[in-house]
């Protein structure tokens, strides 16, 4: 096997960013795995079936992996589910979805941890999404499980001085976790969502070319931060100037003093 040659694992590979990641990787030369609900569906990348609700088949990817390890671990899975406000809603479904949106990828990244390149700092990274500076009523669940993602961020880097983790906020992607709000029966979104389908969106090669940057720019710079896509000047922004910045708390999530 040439060991110059990264690996990446994508967790999520039927969704539609996990997917464009994937097929993006490949293009650059990295060797791709992941997961899907329907592997068999997939003809890019090599797959293992997993339900989340299930134990993480980590017999598996080390026999994928062998003696190498992985050096990129993409987290790309998540619900909107259940829509509606908190108290009208069933609870089991809303715990349900906290567990995939959170409490699943970090039983994952447990799982995994031991199997990654250790020759490496290892790069992981992770999904930011609205609510996550003001309110998104309606969507409790994945709010609050994007925060507590942020949150878990910096802590594990602050954990561990061989690992860069970084979340990234994507902005408005089309993609067809918005059938979920389409459907529902008071979406209180929903007239957004519509007025957002008609717009290009963020594209699958910019959130591509951000999480580069954040594995370029490395652990010093990235670690531990939420980034977004759209809103941060990333594609002129020397990483150096946050080493420079004298604000260690940039893009971590912080309680504002009263000046």
């Amino acid at each position: 096997m040439d060991n110059s040659v990264k690996t990446a694992l994508v967790i999520g590979l039927s969704s539609d960013i996990g997917g464009g990641l994937a097929q993006r990787l490949k293009q650059d030369g990295w060797r791709v795995f992941g997961t899907a609900r329907a592997p068999n569906k997939l003809s890019h990348t090599e797959a293992v079936s997993f339900n989340m609700f299930d134990a993480v088949p980590v017999w598996h990817f080390k026999r994928l992996l062998k003696d190498q390890g992985w050096d990129l671990l993409i987290m790309s899975i998540g619900s909107l589910e259940p829509v509606g406000k908190f108290f009208d809603v069933n609870f089991d479904h809303w715990a349900e979805s906290v567990w995939v949106n959170f409490t699943a990828q970090m039983r994952v990244l447990h799982a995994l941890w031991p199997v990654r390149n250790v020759k490496r700092i290892a790069d992981v990274m992770l999904f930011a999404g609205g609510g996550t500076n003001g309110p998104m009523p309606g969507y409790s669940a994945y709010c609050a499980s994007k925060i507590a993602l942020i949150k878990m961020c910096e802590l594990l880097h602050d954990e561990n001085e061989d690992l860069n983790i970084f979340s990234i906020g994507p902005g408005f992607v089309k993609t067809k976790i918005h059938e979920q709000t389409l459907k529902a029966a008071d979406g209180p979104w929903k007239d957004k969502i519509v007025k957002f389908l008609e717009t290009e969106g963020t594209s699958i090669d910019d959130i591509y070319d951000h999480m580069q940057w954040c594995m370029k720019a490395g652990r010093k710079v990235a670690g531990g931060r939420n980034f977004s896509t759209v809103h941060d000047d990333w594609k002129s922004t020397d990483p150096n100037w946050f080493l420079s910045s004298g604000n260690p708390d940039l893009y971590r999530l912080r309680r504002k003093e009263v000046l």
